[in-house]
């Protein structure tokens, strides 16, 4: 029984500090685009969209055209 406890412990502790780190990440990343959208305009589509057109760009020149 001590075991199995001492494991829920270990995956419970792990798994806390993943799902902190990602609402952190998450939260950093909404501020960030609420910001660039308030003081620039800059819209989250806008954002999506230069980074589609950056995949494209590297993967044409990975392919050499």
């Amino acid at each position: 029984m001590i075991p199995t406890l001492i494991i829920a412990w270990i995956i419970f502790v792990v798994l806390w500090k993943l799902l902190k780190t990602t609402i952190s990440n998450a939260l950093t990343i909404a501020a960030i685009l609420v910001l660039l959208n308030i003081g620039f305009g800059i819209t989250p589509q806008d954002i999506w969209h230069q980074i589609m057109q950056f995949a494209q760009t590297v993967s044409q020149i990975r392919s050499g055209n």
